[in-house]
């Protein structure tokens, strides 16, 4: 099966992450992934929540959004409440980031991560966190710079993709054209040393098999691997963080 793009089936979008893409988050990235774009900013608080008080570890906490026209039809902006999937998606990347530091390294403070798709074209949550992890490395690069932290709290670095079942064919990190005519749709968060951070895989119509879905998790990792390889090369200028 032709995919729309030409790629081929094991084949990322391309992908470019820019880095202090914004002038005031201790950590900023524009990450873009084919026509998928996500501005994620990192931002330290010194204080974590109420539950967590005297814990003597830190937290780390997202939110997600849409702007109006990063869809082909104009969403209403939610001012009030956030629906459903905004809520599972920021949840998602906060436990994600969570997965990849030590919390008792970060001392008692809160790492906030804003991810605002500006466009969409699939693969938003999965941008998001990729893209949200080099902003958190930037911030904690700093909170390290400044003395506020003496240890480096990242155990690993960690990236997200989709990968499914389109007409047949196992394809990686899907575009909306694809995610929406797929059979088996998955997002595969994983740590660099190939441990499972969550697996979201839905069938639409016939259910999948075992081996299918140990198939799309084998083309999922390769394509982590690869966007790890990105995030390494994007972050060169702090070495000891790609090093470890």
């Amino acid at each position: 099966m032709p995919r729309p793009d030409g790629r081929r089936p094991d084949e990322l979008r391309p992908v470019k992450i820019t880095r202090r893409y914004l002038k005031y988050a201790e950590g900023s990235v524009l990450i873009e992934l084919g026509d998928t774009r996500v501005v994620c900013a990192a931002s330290i608080e010194e204080r974590v929540p109420q539950w967590l008080r005297g814990a003597g570890q830190g937290w780390i906490t997202a939110e997600y959004g849409m702007i109006p026209r990063s869809t082909q039809e104009r969403n209403p902006r939610d001012v009030h409440r956030s629906g459903g999937r905004v809520q599972e998606i920021q949840r998602l990347v906060g436990r994600s980031l969570r997965a990849a530091v030590d919390m008792e390294k970060l001392g008692e403070r809160t790492i906030w991560i804003d991810c605002d798709v500006i466009q969409a074209d699939g693969g938003t949550r999965t941008a998001a966190i990729t893209g949200a992890f080099v902003a958190l490395v930037d911030a904690l690069h700093v909170l390290r710079s400044t003395g506020m932290i003496t240890v480096w709290p990242v155990r690993e670095f960690l990236a997200a993709t989709s990968a499914g079942f389109v007409e047949g064919q196992a394809v990686l990190d899907l575009s909306f054209a694809e995610d929406s005519r797929a059979r088996v749709d998955m997002n595969v968060v994983m740590t660099e040393m190939g441990r499972i951070v969550e697996v979201q895989g839905t069938a639409e119509g016939l259910p999948f098999t075992r081996d299918e879905m140990l198939q799309l998790l084998g083309l999922a990792e390769q394509g982590i691997r690869r966007l790890i390889t990105l995030q390494k090369d994007a972050l060169q200028d702090i070495p000891s963080a790609v090093r470890r």
